[in-house]
């Protein structure tokens, strides 16, 4: 339709844009235009620099959505578009300048990261990360099938140790564009305090999901989306 803002989804480390499956279909039956755009996950300038160019090529007014690792891609890739209405973080990282996704999620207690990652090294001497499959489900996706949770071990793609502990640089986007936060109020990865802390001082718009892990877009795509078309409408 066109009178609806085009929504741009950034997946987090850990994933791909399979997760947004049904987050997808519900937004294009309600006559959404949606993108999902490929984050690399090598590292947090260079991811955003991707973002950006893709943000580029499209016309009208973008809603721009984050998932974890995401969320500190966007709120550098937004920077400077004058396109983009809002910011909707799921479960997201929200970093300030000199702030990195590492740091963040040690600032609070109650985070497993440490305990789920398995380093694979790379030729160039960094390394890429996964979290282990063996606790994927109670670390990443406690509230979705067993079954389920098994595919998304299997089909995650890795992050690189450098993007994790790369600092936000620059300007941040979320200090002038109206934010949305989505808080799921079980996360084992981000811990849900952690998330509170970066959303409040946003001062943006905050919904908890009481249960939810960090993979709550895909155990409640109902108020994922809920909270994408408010964003949108707003």
């Amino acid at each position: 339709m066109p009178d609806h803002p085009t929504i741009v989804l950034v997946h987090g480390a850990f994933a791909d844009s399979s997760g947004f499956t049904a987050i997808i279909k519900r937004l294009v039956s309600d006559g959404y235009p949606v993108v999902a755009a490929p984050n690399p996950l090598r590292g947090l300038s260079s991811d955003a620099a991707q973002v950006r160019a893709r943000l580029q090529d499209i016309s009208g007014p973008i809603v721009l959505v984050g998932h974890s690792y995401g969320g500190a891609v966007i709120s550098a890739a937004a920077t400077g578009n004058p396109n983009i209405r809002a910011l909707v973080y799921l479960a997201a990282f929200v970093p300030e300048e000199g702030e990195s996704a590492q740091a963040l999620v040690e600032k609070f207690p109650g985070s497993t990261i440490g305990d789920s990652l398995k380093p694979v090294p790379l030729a160039d001497g960094q390394v890429d990360l996964y979290v282990d499959p063996r606790v994927f489900h109670p670390h990443f996706a406690g509230d979705i099938p067993a079954d389920e949770a098994e595919v998304y071990a299997i089909t995650q793609r890795p992050a690189t140790g450098a993007a994790l502990g790369e600092p936000a640089t620059g300007a941040q986007a979320w200090h002038e564009i109206p934010c949305h936060h989505l808080i799921s109020g079980a996360d084992r990865i981000i811990p849900p305090m952690a998330q509170e802390f970066m959303a409040r001082r946003t001062g943006g718009q905050i919904q908890v999901v009481e249960g939810a892990s960090h993979m709550v877009f895909v155990s409640r795509p109902g108020a994922t989306v809920a909270l994408i078309e408010k964003a949108a409408q707003q």
